[in-house]
């Protein structure tokens, strides 16, 4: 287990007054039953960097098998539960206050698993002692969020300059596998902002990325147009299937609002 600050003055987030009260007792309720749980999302950040900001709500992760039971408990105990998509995230909601429920990215490819529990950090927010989400999870989580109301590149960066001899760079690497270049993005993105602390990354990861593009550079293209773009952004990337001829990997509604962002 890794130190983290404990308690933390979760003032320093700026919640809404009336959240205060509702974040404490469901951390309070979720650490009462039988359903594991991390808290993500800026706490986490701040525990395992430092970096402080203002943030409306809190984000829970939890197993995607776990989810319905800890939204039930919730609903039980006299919350509003919505369910936003049942591929990754739910709600639980105290009037206008509400917190995430994740089980899953927003492109639905990276569900938390147990391997997301492995590793124990843990920190005091609001009174209670809770698991915060690991590093090289923390990483996972926020590798596809490049919209254009939203990129989380200076998270990934941030934690790999604070924790990078915490990450395990090959779970790390497993879990990105089918959509390694991605990793390799943010990867450059360190080296680039930080080009005195390239050294931060291990040698064989960017080594063996750097040959998968070079093999890549051999093969022919594929048969199928396909763009990956709405793994990214579900907005940026929907001229590309409705009018120019790509094949889409997501399986969002295009009939979505486009404003709408989590």
């Amino acid at each position: 287990m890794s130190d983290l600050p404990a308690p933390i003055d979760c003032s320093i987030f700026d919640p809404p007054e009336d959240a205060v009260a509702f974040y404490a007792e469901s951390l309070r309720l979720l650490n009462g039953w039988d359903v594991p749980f991390l808290l993500s999302g800026t706490y986490a950040l701040t525990c395992h960097t430092g970096v402080i900001r203002p943030t409306k709500d809190i984000d829970i992760f939890c197993k995607a098998g776990d989810a319905p039971r800890l939204l039930a408990h919730f609903k039980e105990a006299g919350y509003r539960i919505t369910v936003e998509d049942d591929r990754w995230i739910g709600k639980v909601w105290d009037g206008e206050n509400f917190f995430d429920v994740i089980y899953n990215i927003s492109s639905a490819s990276i569900p938390v698993t147990d391997s997301w529990f492995t590793e124990v950090y843990e920190a005091d927010v609001y009174d209670q002692r809770v698991r915060i989400t690991p590093p090289t999870e923390f990483i996972l989580s926020k590798l596809f969020i490049q919209d254009r109301y939203r990129y989380d590149g200076a998270d990934v960066a941030h934690v790999i300059l604070r924790k990078h001899d915490e990450i395990d760079w090959q779970r790390l690497l497993s879990a990105m596998e089918l959509h390694w270049e991605v990793l390799l993005i943010h990867l450059l993105n360190f080296r680039f902002i930080y080009p005195t602390e390239r050294d931060l990354v291990p040698r064989w990861l960017f080594d063996t990325l750097i040959e998968r593009v070079r093999a890549q550079a051999e093969l022919p293209p594929a048969n199928v147009k396909v763009c990956r773009g709405r793994l990214l952004s579900p907005r940026d990337y929907v001229v590309d299937i409705t009018n120019w001829g790509f094949a889409d990997v997501v399986g969002k509604g295009l009939e979505e609002k486009h404003e709408r962002h989590f």
